[in-house]
Parts: structure tokens; sequence; C-alpha cells
């Protein structure tokens, strides 16, 4: 076995999720990542710890999505108690086709999420990490060899991550402080939001690997302006481009796309939330430099914000706070590397990409 995966399997075991012996893990993928899967299989037995593998089949999805009707959609019970019943989920990403299931109707996915959100709020309840497996597929949408791509995985992945989380809390400090976060990028986005009060994370590859953001909630009623994302984002196994946002009073009250506009329509209807953002986030890792259209990657890199429209994570909102919640959390990137400026209470922190504690 490649010496660079079972170094994945470690840092995902060790550093993500700290497995500890009597655990109950879930370890799922799909059958082009069974390398990363036999890879941390062997550390949970290792550790000790109680672990089951599932083998994850697109194909299989797209069969049962295609043939249900989406008003016969239900909550998975027996999923649910599996997901109750687990204390950390290692989930690894990975395709031979990343668009398998992209002609699936748009309404049978908003059906599941909605019917399945008890089934998220469990997994995110116990401790959980996402990662992604260098397979054909997204070596295919990076236009990259597979080799080529390989690599960009694994220096992406396996990294100093003390190091990373250093980097990183210069931008969580000054979040800490902040009240208002203004973003622009050229003519088409001008957007505010409030955080004050709200918790800045910084994602030193702990729940995401690879990490690489610092990341909070704004307050839910206060984002205001136009937001154009441009960059694509794979949703629902289509892709979706030129998405445009129009926020008042915290909520997305117009929104167009150059292309699979009605992804993004059964996205913002699936409940309330999903016309509310539950996140803003600012890459930060320096090794993931080029976009892939894998939004794990993409989100991370270091001249771009994004933003997710729907459900905001507790830890971001205190107690206190009202946070968002949705069934839907859509991730959607701006480039900020030219002719952008992210302002903290009217001081700009990040012009075209560089922070202004980096040379």
């Amino acid at each position: 076995m490649d010496d660079r995966i079972q170094r994945h399997a470690e840092i995902l075991v060790d550093h993500c999720t700290d497995v500890s012996a009597g655990e109950n893990v879930a370890v799922s993928g799909p059958p082009v990542a069974e390398e990363l899967l036999i890879a941390v299989a062997e550390k949970l037995g290792e550790v000790g710890a109680n672990a089951s593998t599932r083998l994850v089949s697109q194909r299989a999805s797209r069969a049962y999505r295609r043939a249900i009707d989406p008003d016969d959609v239900e909550l998975s019970e027996h999923v649910l108690a599996m997901a109750e019943e687990t204390d950390v989920m290692i989930n690894v990403g990975g395709a031979t086709n990343t668009h398998e299931t992209g002609d699936v109707d748009p309404e049978t996915n908003a059906a599941f999420a909605a019917a399945n959100k008890a089934v998220q709020e469990a997994r995110m309840g116990s401790r959980w990490v996402t990662t992604a497996f260098p397979a054909p597929g997204n070596a295919q949408d990076a236009e990259m060899s597979t080799p080529a791509y390989e690599e960009f995985v694994w220096s992406a992945i396996d990294k100093d991550w003390e190091q990373q989380r250093e980097f990183q809390a210069q931008m969580v400090e000054i979040l800490e402080d902040a009240s208002e976060v203004r973003i622009v990028s050229g003519d088409t986005t001008d957007v505010t939001m409030r955080v004050d009060g709200m918790l800045p994370q910084n994602d030193y590859g702990e729940k995401n690997m690879p990490g690489g953001e610092v990341y909070t909630a704004p307050i839910k009623d206060s984002v205001e302006g136009e937001v154009l994302f441009d960059k694509p984002l794979m949703a629902q196994g289509r892709e979706v481009e030129g998405v445009q946002l129009t926020f008042e009073d915290g909520k997305v009250v117009d929104h167009a796309a150059e292309k699979n506009e009605d992804v993004l329509t059964e996205m913002l209807d699936t409940d309330e939330g999903a016309r509310y953002l539950g996140e803003l986030g600012i890459g930060m890792n320096r090794d993931i430099d080029r976009f892939t259209y894998n939004m794990l990657f993409d989100e991370k890199m270091g001249d771009t914000v994004h933003m997710a429209i729907g459900r905001a994570y507790e830890w971001t909102v205190p107690e206190d706070r009202e946070r968002n919640d949705s069934a839907v959390h859509m991730d959607m990137i701006v480039d900020m590397s030219e002719d952008s400026r992210i302002e903290v209470d009217g001081e700009v922190v990040q012009e075209d990409g560089t922070f202004v504690f980096e040379e």
C-alpha cells in the first residue's frame, strides 16, 4: 500500500478524531477509495475501537432516488438509530464519475435533505471528519493526471497542522473582536454582515481534512448586499455556475445562476432557513493553490472567501443567540485574488488575497 495512504489514515484517526479504545466508529466511502478505508480500519483495530465500514455506491443512490416518488420520502429511522449510537464518523469522498447523480430530480434531493434532517443533526452531534481520496473522477474534474492529483491531495493533507493553526489564529483573533465584516470583489460583490458575539473557529484539520479556513456564522438578519459567486460548484451531481444572491435583512430575496439555476432554486426552497446564511469562511491553506471542483479543497484556498446558505453550525453560535437552522448547508466561493478586499469594522484585513499579517 502507498505510504501516503497509510499516513492519511493515521491523520484521520489520530489528529482529526482522536479515537480511543472501545469507541463506536462508523467509516464510509466509495469503492474507489477502498484502500484508504482499509488503512483506516487497520488503524482503528490497532487503537481498539469498535469499527464498522460501509461502501457507498453513488450508482445505487442514483437508482433509488430516480425510482422513488418525492412524496414517499420519509426519515430513515434505521440510519438515525446508527447515527445516534456512533461516537465517531469518518466520511471519505471520491468518485469515478462526479456527475453520477446529475440526473436525479432536484425536488427529490430536497425531499431527502428535509426528511433526514434529524440524521444530519445526530451526525453533527458525534465527533466527525470528512475527507477525500484522490480518485480518477476528481482528477479529471481538476484537469490533472491521476498521479499529479494524488500529489496535490496528499500535499494539502500531510502538513504541519500546528503551524497552520498558529497562522490562522491571527485571523481568529481579528474576528473575535469584530462587529461587522464587509466583502468586496470587483463591482459584482459588496456584502456586509454582523458577527459580534459569534464564535470564530480555527479549522486546522479536525472536522475537515484538509483543513485550512477560519469560519463563523453571521447574525441571521444582518446580511445585506449582493454577491456573485464566481467559482462554480458541484451540487447534487450537477455543476452550478455564476450564482448571484441578493440579501435584505439577512434573507435571499433574489437569486440567479448562469447554469443549473433549478438546482439552486430547489436548495433555497428546501426550508425557511435555506434562504439565510449559515457560514462565512475565509480560506487560508496555501498548499491548495488551484481550483479543482472539489469544495472540500476549493473553499480552503488562500485567495477565497466562501459563504454557505442554510444551517449554521452549533459551535459557531452562542446559546443565547438565534442559530439559523436548515436541512441545507451549501458552500459557494468568491475569488478574492484580484480587485478584492475583506474589511473588518472598516479596516482592510485582506487585499487581493494577501492578509495584513502575511508578507
